[in-house]
């Protein structure tokens, strides 16, 4: 079991995302894990900073911490060859602790170049297509691709690592799980469902499972709640929402009637450890044994010296197992 901080690009500057991992390092995290955007989900969280930038910053101020990406779309506003170039690169600054995590994107992201929105079935195309793209060229040598949706032209990575970084590949149903087993090295998902998991190894895949999971730290539960339904209610949408929906504007009237209430069902709030062991349970139970903790709440340095003193050693201790 492997414990992760997210560093939520949609809700903090540069600075602050730098400075919130060379914390979790300290703190006993095993890795950083953070979003790839354009767009935050909504306009109360005011940041979208450029993840790669940040990445080989935090790379060079630690020494230890493994960095993902959660997820990178290499399919639509970056071009596949521009991923594999710039994971191959993430890798060796980082002296190998980088792992690429995949995604077939979201509208709220991906629209923005002006080529449009597929469907989903295109989209999965495009994805695995991206993904084999980025193989190719990370063997090395000059690689041309002619897809139905993606093409290569004689395109070379010239700084390749020793060995190509792990690839995560995020799913949420049979046909995303195909792509994970075939094309990744590891499963990404949101969602506790044993089914994802299930999906993925009966398509052969055998690589470790990320997780992201829902927390929000304060000193009371009220707290936590509140901030996690100003900045986070988003989350209770569902991938088919998530996945759709263009603007923050949007998101903000999609997700007008969540409640508080709704908040702390899905959410571990406040200061008690058990309500965190609770939550993160069916993760890994699930079958998931990377746990990504996504905090919502409204003092990262709090809950970075809660998961220090009282959270990461209970999770990996009852639920390691």
């Amino acid at each position: 079991m492997q414990i992760g901080y997210k560093l939520a690009t949609e809700q903090y500057g540069p600075q602050e995302l730098i400075r919130q991992a060379i914390a979790a390092e300290a703190a006993g995290f095993d890795f950083v894990e953070m979003s790839d955007h354009y767009h935050p989900w909504l306009d109360d969280q005011g940041h979208s900073a450029f993840t790669w930038s940040v990445l080989g910053a935090i790379a060079a101020k630690t020494e230890r911490i493994r960095l993902v990406t959660g997820v990178t779309c290499p399919s639509m506003r970056y071009h596949p060859a521009i991923v594999a170039q710039a994971a191959a690169t993430m890798a060796l600054v980082s002296e190998g602790r980088f792992v690429l995590g995949v995604g077939s994107g979201e509208r709220l992201n991906e629209h923005v170049t002006g080529s449009g929105w597929p469907a989903v079935s295109e989209r999965h195309a495009r994805f695995r297509e991206a993904l084999e793209i980025i193989r190719l060229l990370w063997q090395g040598g000059y690689r041309s691709y002619e897809g139905k949706h993606l093409r290569l032209e004689d395109a070379r990575v010239f700084d390749l690592p020793p060995e190509p970084p792990l690839m995560a590949v995020a799913a949420s149903g049979p046909a995303s799980c195909r792509i994970a087993a075939e094309l990744g090295d590891a499963l990404f998902a949101t969602e506790e469902k044993p089914e994802i998991v299930r999906y993925y190894r009966e398509a052969g895949g055998t690589g470790p499972g990320y997780a992201e999971v829902p927390m929000a730290w304060a000193e009371s539960e009220s707290e936590g709640a509140q901030s996690a339904l100003k900045y986070f209610r988003w989350a209770l949408t569902g991938w088919k929402v998530m996945s759709e929906l263009p603007n923050p504007v949007n998101f903000e009237a999609a997700t007008a009637q969540v409640r508080e209430e709704d908040i702390r069902q899905r959410f571990a709030c406040g200061n008690d450890p058990q309500r965190y062991l609770e939550v993160a349970r069916p993760f890994a139970e699930a079958g998931y044994d990377r746990l990504v903790l996504m905090n919502a709440g409204p003092d990262p340095r709090g809950f970075l010296d809660f998961c220090d003193a009282q959270l990461i050693g209970r999770l990996k201790q009852e639920l390691g197992g």
